[in-house]
C-alpha cells in the first residue's frame, strides 16, 4: 500500500474519531454541569518540531504549516473542515520564548522551567557518554519537581525510547530514563508503526525532563516507569491510566524536524516530506486520545511547537509558531470556526497556564517559573471556568 493510500485511509478514520469524539461528549459533559466542574485537570502535550505557523514570503524553506497541502489534518482543525470545531481553539500570535533562543532544546527545557537554564545554545544530551555534566541541572525550581511536591502525576512518552532493537517495548521493570540519544535501523523486519520503515531518531533534547537532576534520576541512566515507549500510550489511554500532565515526543520524523531518507508519499526526501509525516503522526494520534476516558472527561490535547524558524536575532513577530488547543473545554467557536486568539504569547505563557491548571502557582505556595511570571497565560484559550 503507498503512502498515499495510507493517509487517505487515516483521513477517514480521523472523521470517523472526531465524529465519535463529538458523541462522547454528551454524557461527561451533562455530568460536569451537574457536578459544576468545568476546569482541565489533565493534560496531553504533542510536541512538534521547526516550522512556522506563518513567516514572511521571503521565506521559502522551511515551508509554514498553515494553508500548506502537506499538512492537510492540521489545517482541517484551524479552517473548520475536522468535524470538531467546537472543541478546537489555536494561536495567531506565539512567539518564540526568547529573541535567540535557539535551537531546539532550550525551549523545551523552557517548557519546562521557564528560561533555558544550561541549555543555552546547544542541543547536547544531559551527561557525556562517560557521564560528565553537559547540559543536566541541579534545581528543582521546574514544572514536574513541583508537580512531584503537589502530589500530581505526570510521564513523558518517548517514541524509539525504552524498546529493543526490534522496536518493542520493554517490560515497565526495565524502562529507563533516556538521557542519551540514539538513531540507526531496526532489526529487520521491524518498522515504525507511522510511516512503515526501519528508521529511528530519539532525541534527548526533545525530552524536556531529563535535563533536571531530580527528575533525570542521574548518569549511568536508572529505572523509572516515568519514561515510557510511545506505544504504551494506547494502553495506558485504554485503561484510563494516564497521568494528570503526559508530555509526548514523536521521534525525529515524526515531528516534523527531519525527512525520511526516501521522504514520504508524494513528497522527495526534503521539507514537505516531513511536514507531512508530521501531519500523518498528529492525524493518528489526536484522535487515538480523543476516544479515551480522559478526554471525555474535559482534559486538554496541545499541539505544541519548538521554535521559530528564522534563525538567531532574526526572530520577530512575523514569524509565528503553531498552537492549537484540542478539548471540551476549548473557547467557544464562532461562525462555525474555531476559535483564534490573537494574544501574544510563548512558551512562558504555556507553563504559566499548567502551574494554574495544576495548581502549582503562587496561590498554592510555588512562585511563577522563569518568564512565566510576566507572560499572558492561555486562560483566553478555554472557555470560562476551565483554568482557575
Amino acid at each position: 500500500m503507498s503512502h498515499m493510500k495510507r493517509r487517505l485511509s487515516v483521513g477517514v478514520l480521523v472523521l470517523g474519531a472526531g465524529l465519535a469524539a463529538r458523541g462522547f461528549a454528551t454524557h461527561a459533559q451533562d455530568r460536569d454541569d451537574r457536578d459544576g466542574d468545568h476546569r482541565v485537570r489533565k493534560v496531553f502535550v504533542v510536541a512538534m518540531e521547526n516550522h512556522n505557523w506563518k513567516q514572511p514570503t521571503s521565506l521559502s524553506s522551511p515551508q509554514q504549516i498553515s494553508g500548506n497541502v502537506a499538512a492537510p489534518f492540521i489545517n482541517s482543525l484551524v479552517n473548520g473542515t475536522s468535524g470538531i470545531s467546537s472543541q478546537v481553539s489555536y494561536a495567531t500570535n506565539y512567539q518564540n520564548a526568547a529573541q535567540g533562543n535557539h535551537p531546539s532544546e532550550p525551549n523545551y527545557v523552557w517548557a519546562e522551567a521557564g528560561q533555558a537554564e544550561n541549555s543555552v545554545g546547544t542541543d547536547a544530551d544531559p551527561y557525556t557518554s562517560a557521564c560528565a555534566v553537559q547540559t543536566a541541572v541541579t534545581t528543582d525550581q521546574h514544572l514536574t519537581a513541583f508537580l512531584n511536591k503537589a502530589g500530581k502525576s505526570w510521564r513523558s512518552y518517548q517514541e524509539d525510547a525504552n524498546v529493543n532493537a526490534s522496536n518493542v517495548p520493554l517490560a515497565p521493570n526495565a524502562w529507563t530514563v533516556p538521557i542519551v540519544s540514539k538513531s540507526g535501523l531496526w532489526t529487520a523486519p521491524a518498522t515504525n508503526a507511522n510511516f512503515y520503515t526501519a528508521q529511528f531518531n530519539y532525541a534527548a533534547k526533545h525530552n524536556p525532563m531529563v535535563f533536571f537532576r531530580d527528575t533525570n534520576g542521574g548518569c549511568p541512566a536508572v529505572l523509572s516507569t516515568q519514561y515510557p515507549p510511545l506505544q504504551q500510550l494506547a494502553v495506558d489511554l485504554q485503561s484510563n491510566k494516564v497521568a494528570d500532565y503526559n508530555w509526548i515526543t514523536p521521534d525525529q520524523f515524526d515531528d516534523q524536524h527531519s525527512s525520511l531518507s526516501a521522504g514520504y508519499g508524494v513528497y522527495p526526501n526534503g521539507d514537505q516530506a516531513a511536514i507531512a509525516q508530521g501531519d500523518n503522526f498528529l492525524a493518528r494520534i489526536v484522535p487515538l486520545i480523543m476516544s479515551s476516558r480522559a478526554y471525555q472527561d474535559g482534559a486538554a490535547i496541545i499541539l505544541w511547537w519548538d521554535e521559530a524558524e528564522t534563525g538567531g536575532a532574526a526572530d520577530s513577530p512575523a514569524f509565528t509558531i503553531p498552537f492549537i488547543v484540542i478539548s471540551k473545554r476549548a473557547h467557544e467557536n464562532s461562525g462555525g470556526l474555531p476559535f483564534a486568539s490573537g494574544i501574544e504569547y510563548s512558551h512562558s505563557s504555556f507553563l504559566r497556564t499548567m502551574q494554574e491548571i495544576f495548581d502549582v502557582n503562587v496561590d498554592d505556595g510555588f512562585p511563577l517559573l522563569g518568564g512565566a511570571a510576566i507572560a499572558n497565560d492561555l486562560r483566553e484559550m478555554f472557555a470560562p471556568g476551565a483554568i482557575r
